[in-house]
C-alpha cells in the first residue's frame, strides 16, 4: 500500500467513525506516520481507527472521563493511561477498549490518584 493510499484510508476510518475534527489533523499525522514507523500503512490505518474508536467510546462514557484517558495502539494493542479517581472509570476504560473490534489486548496503565484528606 502506498503512503498515500494509507493516508486515504486513516482518513476514512476517522470519517467512519464520526471524528470529522480529528480527521483533519489525522490526515496529516497519518502521513507523518507512514514515512517515521516500521509497521506496514495497513497496519498503521488499523491501529489509527482502534485509537479512535477506543476514545469516542471512553468520551461517550458516564462513568468515564474520556478527555482524562490517553489511549495509544500499537499493532492492536491498546495502551491506556492517566489517572483517574477510583477503580470503577480505570475498569470500565479496560472494558470499553477491549470490545473495540480489531482490539489484541488492553494494557491498563492508568493510575488511581485519590484525593488528599482535608
Amino acid at each position: 500500500m502506498s503512503a498515500r493510499a494509507a493516508v486515504l484510508a486513516i482518513a476514512a476510518a476517522l470519517l467512519l467513525s464520526g471524528c470529522v475534527p480529528l480527521a483533519i489533523g489525522g490526515v496529516a499525522a497519518g502521513a507523518y506516520y507512514v514515512g517515521q514507523d516500521e509497521r506496514p500503512a495497513a497496519v498503521i490505518a488499523s491501529d489509527a481507527r482502534i485509537t479512535t474508536a477506543v476514545r469516542g467510546r471512553l468520551i461517550g462514557d458516564k462513568y468515564v472521563d474520556g478527555f482524562q484517558i490517553s489511549v495509544h495502539t500499537y499493532e492492536g494493542v491498546v495502551t491506556l493511561g492517566g489517572e483517574v479517581g477510583s477503580t470503577i472509570p480505570r475498569e470500565q476504560a479496560e472494558r470499553l477498549a477491549a470490545g473495540v473490534e480489531g482490539v489484541k489486548s488492553v494494557r491498563n496503565e492508568i493510575k488511581i490518584v485519590r484525593a488528599p484528606k482535608n
